[in-house]
Parts: C-alpha cells; sequence; structure tokens
C-alpha cells in the first residue's frame, strides 16, 4: 500500500503557520507524506524550511488580497490565476488525499486548485470572525474548524465545528532556566516579556523603551522587536534583552516570563493561557486591521484571562500604568486559568482533518 500524502498551506504571517509547525510532526508519526506550498518570500518558507527540513516546500505565486483600493487589485487576480496552476501542478505531482489549509493570501490558489483536482480541503479558522482569504476559500472546502465558539454563527451550519485551541507540543518543552540563560538573567526579579508579533510592533517598542528605566527597576524584560528594529543603543543594557525574531527560542523565553505584553493574534493568546501567563493584551486596532484582534483580546479579558489597552490609547504613561494592573490582577488572573479549557493536542487535529480525506 502506497504512503498517502497531504498537503498543508497558509502563510503571511507566524500565526498562518504556528499550527501547522504543530500538527506536521503528528502527521508524520501517523505515516503521511507532508508537503507544503507556500509564497516565494513569505514567513512560512523559513518556518517551514527550517524546522522540518525533509518535508518539501512548494514556492507558487500569489497575489494580496487587499480591503482597500490600489492598482495592483488589477494585476493580483493574474498571480492568483498562476498560483492556481502551479499548485495544481504540485498536487497532480504529489496526490494528496487531503489538503488542510491555515489561511492567509497563499492559501487562495491553493485551495481552488484543490477543489479543481477533487481533493477534499480541510480549512483552520483561528479568529472570531473568518478573514478574507478563508471567506473566499469557504465554497472550496469539506470542513472548518474554528477556535472559537462565536466564530461559527459566520460559517455554514453543515460544514463547520469548533475544536477550540491546538497548542504545539514543543512549547511545553521550553525550561526556565535555559530562557534565563539566553538573556543573561538570574532569578532575583520577575520576568516580562513584551512582543510585537513576527513582524513586530513600532508603537509598542516604542512605548516599551520609553519605560524601560521605570520598568527595569522591578523587572528583567524580554523584547522581541521585530526584524530590523533592534536598537544598537541598548545592547548590553543590563536587565534588557531584545531579539529581532526567534523560532526555537521561544519556548524557553515563555517560560522564564511571569509576564507576556503582547498583540492578540489568537495563536499567540492561547499559547499564553496554555502555559498560564498572565498576559496584557494591546491588539492592532480597527484602523490598521479587520479587527480581529479587538474582539480576540475583548473574549480573553471577558474570561478573565487578560489585561487590554486599546492601540489607540497607548502612550507612554497608559503602558505603565497597564503594566502595574496585570501585576496588581496577577492572582485573579491565574485562578480563571485554572478553569479554562484544556487545549487540544495535535494529534488529537490530526484525526480531527484526516476524517475528510479522500477514499
Amino acid at each position: 500500500m502506497s504512503q498517502k500524502s497531504i498537503i498543508l498551506t497558509g502563510g503571511g504571517t507566524a500565526g498562518h503557520v504556528s499550527l501547522n509547525q504543530a500538527v506536521i510532526p503528528s502527521l508524520i508519526q501517523e505515516g503521511y507524506k507532508v508537503n507544503y506550498i507556500g509564497s516565494h518570500d513569505g514567513i512560512e518558507k523559513e518556518l517551514i524550511t527550517q524546522s522540518f527540513p525533509n518535508v518539501p516546500y512548494h514556492s507558487i505565486s500569489s497575489g494580496k488580497l487587499r480591503r482597500y483600493f490600489s492598482i495592483k487589485n488589477f494585476t493580483d487576480p493574474f498571480k492568483v490565476l498562476a498560483g492556481v496552476g502551479q499548485a495544481f501542478a504540485v498536487m497532480r505531482k504529489v496526490k494528496p488525499s487531503i489538503v488542510f489549509s491555515k489561511g492567509g493570501f497563499v492559501s487562495v490558489p491553493v485551495v481552488i486548485a484543490a477543489k479543481l483536482a477533487g481533493i477534499p480541503v480541510v480549512i483552520h479558522e483561528s479568529d472570531v470572525t473568518p478573514g478574507l482569504a478563508n471567506k473566499i476559500a469557504l465554497p472550496f472546502a469539506s470542513h472548518v474548524f474554528t477556535i472559537f465558539q462565536d466564530t461559527l454563527k459566520y460559517l455554514p451550519s453543515d460544514k463547520a465545528t469548533c475544536t477550540g485551541s491546538i497548542v504545539r507540543e514543543q512549547l511545553f518543552d521550553g525550561k526556565k532556566i535555559r530562557g534565563l540563560s539566553l538573556c543573561q538573567f538570574d532569578a532575583s526579579k520577575k520576568v516580562l516579556l513584551v512582543m510585537g508579533g513576527s513582524l513586530g510592533s513600532v508603537v509598542l517598542n516604542e512605548a516599551l523603551r520609553s519605560n524601560l528605566p521605570e520598568l527595569l527597576e522591578a523587572y528583567q524584560v524580554i523584547h522581541l522587536c521585530g526584524k530590523g528594529n533592534i536598537d544598537s543603543s541598548l545592547e548590553g543594557l543590563k536587565g534588557y534583552k531584545q531579539f529581532d525574531y526567534v523560532t526555537t527560542e521561544l519556548p524557553d523565553l515563555l517560560h522564564a516570563a511571569d509576564f507576556v505584553v503582547s498583540r492578540a493574534g489568537s495563536n499567540s493568546i492561547f499559547e499564553f493561557l496554555a502555559l498560564k501567563k498572565p498576559m496584557l493584551l494591546i491588539p492592532l486596532s480597527a484602523s490598521k486591521s479587520r479587527g480581529d484582534q479587538i474582539l480576540n483580546a475583548k473574549i480573553f479579558e471577558k474570561q478573565g484571562f487578560a489585561v487590554t489597552l486599546e492601540e489607540e490609547l497607548l502612550t507612554k504613561n497608559t503602558f505603565i500604568k497597564a503594566v502595574n494592573t496585570l501585576e496588581k490582577k496577577k492572582n485573579e488572573i491565574l485562578d480563571a486559568m485554572k478553569n479554562a479549557e484544556s487545549p487540544k493536542t495535535p494529534i488529537e487535529m490530526v484525526k480531527l482533518i484526516t476524517q475528510y480525506e479522500k477514499g
């Protein structure tokens, strides 16, 4: 009997890749030959090829789906069409029994190609409201899984299920002592980890750095500032360690942290919840996004897992006040987190995905 194969897709941000990273080892363990389709130069290429060098990575053309006017809106459909052809050719060669899509621009041509090739598609939506790519892909899908129960009201009831969160097992392998060592920190002060997503956040970086003298009196600070955002004038400052981007080090850094300040992408916040890290969430503003992070943050605040601060209200003073509020509410937040539903394991997610595979 020939080995079954599966194609994974998703990209544009680390959030569109992290679940795929979580399930790949379990898929391999279950005997699947895994192939990945992504863009030529998106973050997914770096993350997948570095983490899984034995997983074939296929680059295709993909346009950007914009909600605003741009001349490229007239040319990008041709890139998507080219991507459909390229993805279709990969499928003819790989012959997958199923395609699993995590969303992002690059997933659209892959999902369309799968439909043309007669291959079942399973989509995963991790935000409260479906993203534009997943909305476009929805008619081509056999089933959609969601993290939030609230998301089901935006999807056809006959092909959508809420699974809850899925957290990669490597996250639990992190060690506090390794995280502290990476930063040359000790156990004398609590650790505050501040991250602005895979691309970084200028406003978050500025709010943190403007408060560093005061923060360093009470905390050691790990700062994941985004590529190209290292401030060389702060290199070597005692108690402050900045990284532009991390991959394999993240579990150790999270285990070292007592508190986390972050954007409100759903994959990240469920990871903080799984590790029981009190969090201050500063979601992307509605003017910079479709508002999905605002909804994510509101749900977590309502459930008692987080303190939130709107980006429009973010200043030097409101940032430090919000961190102080997080400190005061630490025990209250940890109590709420004890009662949170446990995340699904990657192997449980694999069983859910593969039930829809072709014959």
